[in-house]
């Protein structure tokens, strides 16, 4: 199983970055994170934010869990 730090997670898909940017809203918000070759804007609520203390610059790992994943062309 995957690690964070001490602790195992379920969640394979786990992508490091660096935050580039947060928007905070009244309950949720967006954090952009560059994981390069890409960008990732995920939707987090304005406590886990605050809470992490996510500041433009923080290494991260984007962490995806899902239970589908869709395209269409």
């Amino acid at each position: 199983m995957p690690q964070f730090g001490d602790m195992e997670i379920s969640a394979r898909n786990q992508l490091p970055g660096k935050v580039v940017s947060t928007k905070l809203g009244s309950i949720m918000a967006e954090v952009t994170v560059e994981v390069d070759p890409a960008t990732i804007v995920a939707a987090i609520t304005r406590s886990s934010v605050e809470h992490l203390n996510l500041q433009p610059g923080d290494s991260v790992r984007v962490i995806i869990k899902s239970t589908e994943v869709m395209i269409a062309k």
